[in-house]
């Protein structure tokens, strides 16, 4: 692998973090192409919307420390 095909670390003027360049085969986009992204999930209805223990779950009350 070349110096060229690796990442770099960049200083950013009045920034306390540095920065990497974006690493060789990626996308600068922050969500891949690939993800569907919540629109194209199938709704939760029925019984799939609660399971067996939820009423239980909703009663419990945390300990107070």
């Amino acid at each position: 692998m070349s110096s060229n095909e690796r990442q770099h670390v960049e200083r950013v003027p009045g920034a306390r973090r540095a920065k990497l360049t974006p690493a060789p085969g990626t996308s600068p986009e922050p969500v891949p192409a690939d993800d569907e992204g919540p629109d194209t999930a199938p709704p939760v209805t029925g019984a799939a919307a609660s399971g067996p223990n939820d009423e239980q779950l909703r009663r419990d009350v945390p300990p107070h420390w």
